[in-house]
């Protein structure tokens, strides 16, 4: 899944793609690269963010994604408004990828019931504000496993077949550098709910202090060597997709782990 943020203040590429056009360019770029979905998304989520109102939100994706999906790109909309999924549903959007597991607005797991949506539920613990302040576990895998339970439990009864949900443990939303890694070690035990698994890791901070030491951080733009290796790590853990913002050097490293295992590759 290649990342598409029309945002001005997104932590790696804010800015970048903030025009329809660039947005449309690059969607369409990510996909000859060996994108099988393009995730747009309107609002910034990383720590300390500011939430966008919704009139803007839409003003920033749903052109986006109304034209992708005209040429033919399965578009994943990223948004916790179910307003934002149902008018991007209506556009083309295929997925809802929702940080907040549908718990940020009571309404949007009644919207993608009635579509035929799929839907990603990230583990999430608050609002970008407050989430870091919340990153206390006792077993940060068990906790995270018992709470992604819980919002399958709360999705299917709202409607949302099993079939159609996806789960995310949400690496760097209420989790530390300890936690991430946890997470990713632990992910047999996520696996263990029974639904195909998605994982963001691309470019988060915890990637950038990887051989770096305490206080050593790489840049977000020299993180993608360390996501395409965790990308491969994570496919032989059993993951369904990686959600990325380098496409090319996933799809490489996918294609090396499938020619190892004599499977067929990412890119094939």
């Amino acid at each position: 899944m290649g990342v598409v943020n029309v945002t001005p203040d997104s932590f790696s590429d804010g800015g970048v793609w903030f025009d329809t056009p660039s947005a449309v360019a690059q969607g369409r770029l990510l996909r000859a690269q060996g994108a099988q979905w393009v995730d747009v998304g309107g609002e910034s989520t990383r720590p300390g963010a500011l939430r966008v109102d919704e009139p803007e939100e839409l003003r920033r994706v749903l052109p986006v994604v109304r034209e992708l999906a005209a040429d033919g790109v399965s578009v994943s909309i990223d948004t916790m408004r179910a307003c934002v999924a149902a008018q991007a549903v209506a556009a083309g959007a295929t997925m809802v990828n929702d940080v907040s597991g549908g718990l940020a607005d009571p309404d949007m797991a009644a919207v993608v019931a009635d579509s035929d949506a799929q839907f990603v539920a990230m583990h999430w613990r608050g609002h970008s504000m407050q989430m870091q302040s919340r990153a206390t576990y006792a077993d940060v895998v068990t906790q995270v496993c018992d709470e992604l339970g819980e919002r399958v439990l709360a999705l299917t009864a709202a409607g949302i077949p099993a079939h159609r949900i996806i789960l995310d443990p949400g690496l760097g939303f209420a989790k530390t550098f300890e936690h991430n890694w946890a997470l990713l070690r632990g992910l047999d035990q996520v696996a263990t709910l029974g639904h195909r698994m998605l994982i963001g890791a691309s470019r988060k901070g915890f990637l950038g202090r990887v051989g770096r030491g305490a206080d050593g951080v790489r840049d977000p733009h020299e993180r993608d060597v360390a996501t395409a290796v965790t990308s491969a790590y994570a496919a032989d853990a059993g993951v369904w997709c990686l959600r990325v913002h380098d496409v090319v050097a996933t799809v490489d490293a996918l294609d090396v782990w499938a020619a190892w295992r004599g499977s067929e590759g990412a890119g094939a």
